[in-house]
Order: structure tokens, then C-alpha cells, then sequence
């Protein structure tokens, strides 16, 4: 596989699965050529709900349908099945886990294809990281665990070119098992401070930066994953999301932004190892917020390469997508995805 890119803030509400949604899509769109598998790591498996359908395409009822197959064609069901084999890989199939979104939803491009999300997460979170903990002689415990996503992608070697993790906003074990498993980060913040202070958290968390005391640093995700000999994943892109539609980033946002890109800054002289681009310009892209238009994509699970101008029906009320607004929106979307 070329490159693993994994969809990630510790911080909610950024955005996070409509960028991953549409951005893989347009990928995809723009690279017919290439194999690509999206694997949804969040419990409420928004991604997967979206890429079967949306809300007004039995988008939840088909992924309800993957879900109840044996063995369940999900990220749970294939963790379900290394419960019982934490530290040494059983005999399994990856394939048996991935859905060809195609044939449920005909707005996605033949090219990719999910792992659905599955809020079994949730129920096996305590389990895996108990299972992570164990002291057995011989074997690292922490690494054998965090490795199921890698033993599973392995299998897929010559299957997919890109692979596109959608992350949830947490630091669980499941999160740092698709963090350990990408070489690219992107990472979705807001114009308000609590997005500030979640970049500063992000690096702390993945590279133990800043931390309040060492006493911590044996403990860390990055400390840990070096030890076993892994290269860390390396921030790709930060995207100021939701910027607003009218004004590109309002004023009253500026000095939000301005901060983010000043730390962003400091820590590349500092850590330039930690990022993919040599200066804070080249690492930020700015989307403005969907409004309409992405309410109308995400209710139907549609690329905005399928969303129509003009007034229609979304859940029994009437809106309207602007053809300007709709424009604007695949623009922004290109803008993005020249950087993956």
C-alpha cells in the first residue's frame, strides 16, 4: 500500500467523518485507478452509515445487515475474532470483514470499499486493553495488540494501493491501533480555543510532547511504539474546517487560526520529524462549512459529485441547494485532496 491516512482528533464536533466521507470519495473520483478501502474505527460507525446510504437510503439498516452476517462483517467482528488470539494472528480472511460499498450505495465509486464501523468497539474496549496489559514472558503484549489492524492489512498487500482510517475522537486502545497502523495523520480543527488546546492535547497524546511529568513518558503511545522498533505516523494536514461560507475565515476567527498555525509553527523548528511539510503554510488547508449542501450529501450518502442543485425533499422538509454554495463546496473538497 502506498500511504495510510487516518482521520483523527481527540477533540468531537470538528467534522471529522463528513471530511473523511467526502474526501475519500473525491479521492477515489479523481484516482479511478487505484484500490481503496476506508475502515471505520468509530464505534458509531457514521462513516459506514453514510457509504451504505445515509439516513434517507437505509443507510443504517444496511449496515445493521453487515453487521448480523457470520462472521460480522465489521471492524468489531474481525476484533471479536482475535479476542481469543490476542498476541499471535489466528487463521482468518480479511476479506470476510470488507463490504464493495457499490452495491449498496450507487452514489460511490467501484473503487472503494469499508470496513464497517461497529459499536462493539465500545463493549470490547476494556477487554482489549486488559489483554494489552498482560505481563507474559516473551512477549510484548502492548505491540502484539496494537498490531491487529497491521495483521489484518497485511493480508491486503497487493489488494489496495490507499488505505483511509476513520478515527474516533477518544485516545483508546482501538485509536492507537489505527494510529499505529497509518503513516499520515489529518487532523480537522474548528475557529474556536478548545481546537487550540486539542492540537496542543493531539501531540502530547500520539508524540508525548508537554508532558506534566515524566513519570508518564514510559506509559506514552510514542514511547511504547518506538520501543518495538515502529516509525511513528506524521501529521500530514491540518484542516480548518467549517469556515464560514460567506466571509472565507471571518475576522472574529482569525486570531483562532493565527494561534494554531503560530504552535504548528513552533513545533516544526522544533520537531520536524513529526510532519510531512517543511512550514506551517504548506500543512493547513481551509474548508468553509457545507451548510445545506451537506446536510442534503449526508442525508442521501452522496459525493458532492452527485448532490443536485435546486429544491428538494430531506426527511419530509423542504430545502434548497444553491448551485454556487454546491460549487463552492467542490472546490474547497479539491483543495483538499490535492494534498493526499
Amino acid at each position: 500500500m502506498e500511504t495510510t491516512y487516518a482521520f483523527w482528533n481527540n477533540k468531537g464536533g470538528t467534522g471529522k467523518t463528513s471530511l473523511a466521507f467526502q474526501s475519500i470519495n473525491r479521492y477515489a473520483e479523481q484516482h479511478p485507478k487505484k484500490r481503496i478501502l476506508a475502515i471505520d474505527l468509530c464505534p458509531q460507525a457514521n462513516l459506514s452509515e453514510l457509504m451504505l446510504g445515509g439516513l434517507n437510503n437505509d443507510g443504517s439498516k444496511k449496515l445493521l445487515q453487515r453487521q448480523g452476517l457470520v462472521p460480522r462483517c465489521s471492524i468489531g467482528g474481525y476484533f471479536q475474532l482475535r479476542l481469543p488470539s490476542p498476541y499471535y494472528p489466528p487463521s482468518f480472511n480479511s476479506n470476510d470483514f470488507i463490504t464493495k460499498t457499490s452495491l449498496y450505495n450507487y452514489s460511490i465509486p467501484k473503487n472503494i470499499d469499508i470496513v464497517c464501523g461497529d459499536p462493539l468497539l465500545e463493549l470490547q474496549a476494556n477487554a482489549v486493553n486488559a489483554l494489552s496489559n498482560q505481563n507474559i514472558p516473551g512477549t510484548d503484549s502492548w505491540i502484539s495488540v496494537i498490531d491487529w489492524l497491521k495483521d489484518f492489512l497485511d493480508q491486503l498487500e497487493d489488494t489496495y494501493d490507499t488505505v483511509f482510517l476513520d478515527c474516533n475522537p477518544s485516545f483508546s486502545l482501538y485509536t492507537q491501533i489505527a494510529l499505529a497502523s497509518s503513516n499520515r495523520i489529518i487532523l480537522p480543527v474548528m475557529a474556536d480555543d478548545s481546537s487550540r488546546r486539542a492540537i496542543q492535547n493531539a501531540f502530547s497524546l500520539i508524540y508525548g510532547l508537554k508532558l506534566p511529568s515524566e513519570i508518564y513518558a514510559s506509559y506514552m503511545f510514542a514511547t511504547k511504539l518506538k520501543n518495538a522498533g515502529r516509525n511513528l505516523p506524521q501529521v500530514h494536514l491540518i484542516v480548518k474546517n467549517r469556515i464560514t461560507q460567506y466571509m472565507g475565515e471571518a475576522s472574529a476567527y482569525n486570531a483562532v487560526l493565527h494561534a494554531i498555525e503560530h504552535d504548528v509553527d513552533e513545533l516544526l523548528k522544533q520537531h520536524p520529524e513529526l510532519f510531512t511539510f517543511e512550514n506551517a503554510q504548506n500543512g493547513f488547508v481551509s474548508i468553509r462549512d457545507f451548510q445545506t449542501t451537506g446536510v442534503v450529501a449526508f442525508a442521501k450518502g452522496q459525493p458532492f459529485s452527485h448532490v443536485r442543485a435546486g429544491n428538494q425533499s430531506i426527511n419530509g422538509h423542504r430545502v434548497q441547494v444553491k448551485q454556487e454554495y454546491l460549487e463552492n463546496c467542490k472546490k474547497s473538497l479539491d483543495e483538499l485532496t490535492k494534498f493526499l
